[in-house]
């Protein structure tokens, strides 16, 4: 196996090399953040294509999403990260909100006032209908049972059921969660996925008072800074897009860390990773290497488990321990002509204990206004199926999966036109599934790596959250932290 020596030599002046393994969102950003340090990066993808799970395409000559369609915005990552690569103007929030669930026969109001669907106003969740009139006065139990204890970490849905009942874990919880995670509510780690209701579990005898005072915390702050600084409702978007998809931000990206130096290696595939002590690290690829002064992982669980397997084993039994969720996106394009009616909206969740094939729908001509203004005659939407434990629809041709979606979306809004155009794609392996002690797993991967005798980081949807300012953030911690193990010199780039 031959070497490529890229560490330059400190008495040169030069800068400490660093080595990201993925070319995901995380990956990108971690390089990003580690030029803006003067560090020389250089990025390894295995596959043919940069982004991970954000990916852009076209149906019927309209840009669409094909993977994730849109950022948090009340968190500033993610919005910084694509103003910076010059993606500021094309930023650009949903033009509706204004979402449904089909559930119980009929397609109902998304009810407000809830946090992760756990209500803390029961007014509007009775006028939505979801719940039913018995599910309701369970809920109104909470008020009168005990404290229900949580320990260092429990299940979103067990915690809720104790309180509330099942009827609002099924009905709210799950669909909601479920649009997040592709999980099964009662696996997933409230503590990791919600910390605002665990902590509010921690901290209150009744989840209805621990999520009215939440709220009541968010109009305070409100009131304190602004609704323009907080993002809260009714003011700044919650959720924002980009004109021409989410997925242009990795090239975007890609093209601003190329422009500083940055070198991108598509199609390579990373086969081990070696600390050889004074030469620093070894980037094992094929039948050549790379050498690095420090590594930052940026790949999704199994990979990374391959790749410290030898050097770092306790992480890699941590990472292989990971579970994920897949799922197919099926994204169709009606000519309006065809319909007998426009739904209206911004689309729908489908909680599984309906049993329907579709877990959600997404109207993207009303969401999204470029897509919308792009042909004014075509209507495009996208469903999503399977979620954890339940990915046989996976299998079934791209055919089978429209027909699928077209029998649930018929039923759901009356569509009962065929698609002038479909496209499937399938993300198998798609989403980490935090389960119950996801965090205290974290933190063990972590501190086996940063125990190394070189720098070595991990960073991705895998440990601090799947939404994309979460990998972000994810990203920035790892590259800060290898910046502040370079020497002076590397990290200032003197």
């Amino acid at each position: 196996m031959s070497a490529v020596h890229t560490s330059t030599d400190p008495s040169s002046g030069g800068v400490g090399h660093v080595v990201v393994i993925g070319g995901g969102i995380s990956g990108l950003a971690a390089a990003h953040r580690l030029l803006e340090g003067g560090a020389r990066v250089t990025v390894l993808e295995a596959s043919g294509r940069l982004g991970g799970k954000l990916r852009t395409g076209g149906i019927a000559g309209v840009a669409v999403d094909l993977g994730a369609e849109s950022m948090l915005a009340r968190r500033p990552e993610a919005v910084e990260l694509a103003r910076a690569v010059g993606l500021g103007d094309r930023l650009q929030p949903p033009t509706t909100a204004a979402a449904s669930l089909w559930t119980r026969d009929a397609l109902r109001p998304m009810p407000k006032g809830h946090v992760m669907g756990v209500p803390g106003d029961l007014a509007p969740l009775a006028a939505s209908g979801v719940i039913s009139a018995e599910g309701l006065a369970r809920i109104e139990e909470d008020a009168r049972l005990p404290r229900t204890e949580i320990g260092e970490d429990v299940a979103v849905g067990e915690y809720v059921a104790r309180r509330l009942g099942r009827e609002v874990v099924d009905r709210l919880v799950e669909p909601l969660l479920g649009g997040v995670y592709a999980g099964d509510a009662y696996q997933i780690s409230m503590r990791a996925a919600v910390p605002q209701l665990f902590e509010a579990a921690r901290t209150s005898r009744s989840l209805l008072e621990g999520v009215r005072g939440i709220q009541e915390r968010a109009a305070a702050t409100v009131h304190r800074t602004g609704p323009a600084a907080t993002g809260a409702p009714g003011s700044a978007p919650v959720f924002m897009g980009i004109d021409g998809g989410i997925g242009t931000l990795p090239g975007a990206v890609a093209d601003a860390v190329r422009a500083k130096g940055c070198e991108i290696y598509p199609n390579t595939v990373v086969h081990d990773l070696r600390w050889v002590g004074d030469d620093g690290w070894e980037v094992c690829v094929d039948d050549w290497s790379i050498e690095a002064d420090a590594v930052i992982v940026a790949t999704p669980a199994g990979d990374a488990a391959r790749i410290l397997r030898h050097d770092c084993p306790a992480a890699a039994t941590e990472l292989a321990t990971v579970d994920y969720a897949s799922m197919a996106l099926v994204t169709m394009a009606f000519r309006r002509s065809d319909l007998d009616r426009v739904p209206s909206g911004s689309g729908f969740l489908v909680p599984p204990v309906d049993g329907h094939r579709i877990k959600a729908s997404t109207f993207a001509s009303h969401k999204w206004g470029w897509i919308g203004g792009a042909d004014p005659d075509l209507f495009v939407l996208r469903t999503s199926l399977g979620r954890y434990q339940d990915d046989a629809d996976l299998g079934r041709d791209d055919s089978e999966l429209v027909d699928l979606s077209l029998a649930d979306l018929g039923a759901a809004v009356g569509l009962a036109a065929r698609p002038v155009a479909s496209t499937v794609t399938r993300w198998y392996d798609g989403l980490p599934q935090y389960a119950v002690g996801h965090l205290e797993r974290v933190a063990r991967i972590r501190a086996a790596v940063a125990a190394m005798p070189g720098p070595l980081r991990v960073c991705g949807a895998v440990y601090d959250g799947v939404g994309i300012p979460a990998c972000i953030a994810s990203a920035r911690k790892a590259a800060d932290d290898i910046l502040g193990t370079l020497p002076p010199h590397a990290a200032a780039g003197e």
